[in-house]
């Protein structure tokens, strides 16, 4: 994963083309699915980043072939694009949120794990989904780092190999306070695996802003060539909470900026899981502020100091 070699000849950020913005379904937990993307398309999104999950698209209820090929309709009713997302926080275990993972101590959560990641390829494949997006998760009381990269190492393998055979893109997204928490985490995993084309990055700003040690648009710069999947929020040095616009400390027209000089085409898309309470209010509120932000001239943001060494509150994957 290397930085972009800059725009060619009487090239401009502004001349590329138009950023392509999404919201995800997990920020509209109290819709129905086909309320949610009316809602979308209503509000001019270009896409949805579809969460499987209980109450919209649920992997594991009956009819789920069936229940695919509605959602299917409906996204392209609404004229959306998708990506499917896979951080449900209770779908595999009531009592234990975002688990169990690929690197969970007991074999039978990892291959509940692997399961659910098989099944939203397979998902992905029938929406005509531009990504299937995932995370590593956390390390179980006394599983060694040795042993959870090797974990995951073997479960984004056999992922790998069903994506191959779906053709989907996977999207793995580096996640605060998980094993993999930054760009430097996913290049090594994706070194490690033999630096697969179809292991592509979600880069979540707000992740960017909270504990990258550069600024932002340098970590658009730096993960420019791996791209499959941007989430975008508002938030605040060494604090995993994800904000709404305005709410945080990023200075945003630079990342688009930066989105639309590496000559971005996939979603972005705006991920406030705990806004549900409000969700058409805030999707509203989001795409104004983003338009916004994209027409207005960046100004060089300044650099970034690195994370400090505790954060300042408790990190919490959403």
């Amino acid at each position: 994963m290397t930085a972009p070699q800059g725009h060619g000849p009487g090239t401009h950020p502004a001349q590329a083309e138009p950023l392509r913005f999404a919201y995800g379904t997990n920020g509209f937990a109290d819709h129905r699915l086909t309320d949610a993307l009316a809602v979308l398309a209503d509000l001019g999104y270009d896409g949805v980043s579809l969460t499987l999950d209980h109450q919209h698209l649920d992997p594991y209820a009956p009819g789920l072939a069936a229940r695919v090929r509605d959602a299917g309709r409906a996204i392209r009713r609404a004229g959306l694009a998708v990506v499917v997302e896979t951080g449900a926080r209770y779908l595999l275990d009531p009592m234990r949120k975002h688990r169990p993972t690929l690197l969970s101590a007991e074999p039978e959560g990892r291959a509940a794990r692997q399961e659910l990641l098989r099944r939203a390829i397979v998902i992905g494949a029938e929406l005509g989904a531009e990504a299937v997006h995932f995370w590593s998760g956390t390390p179980d009381p006394g599983t060694t780092r040795d042993e959870a990269w090797r974990r995951l190492e073997e479960g984004c393998a056999t992922a790998l190999t069903d994506a191959e055979r779906a053709g989907v893109r996977l999207a793995f997204e580096p996640e605060p306070g998980m094993l993999v928490a930054d760009l430097a985490g996913y290049r090594r995993l994706w070194r490690a695996l033999g630096a697969p084309d179809r292991l592509g990055l979600t880069l979540d700003i707000g992740h960017c802003r909270c504990l990258e040690p550069y600024p932002e648009p340098r970590c658009v710069e730096l993960a420019a060539d791996s791209l499959a999947h941007v989430q975008i929020e508002d938030m605040r040095r060494g604090v995993h909470e994800h904000l709404p616009f305005g709410a945080g400390e990023i200075d945003f027209p630079p990342v688009l900026d930066a989105l639309r000089a590496a000559r971005y085409r996939g979603l972005v898309s705006v991920e406030l899981p705990r806004h549900s309470h409000a969700a058409t209010a805030t999707a509203r509120h989001s795409i104004e502020f983003l338009r916004a932000a994209a027409a207005r001239t960046a100004v060089p943001a300044p650099r970034t100091p690195r994370a400090p060494a505790h954060l300042s509150k408790e990190v919490t994957p959403t």
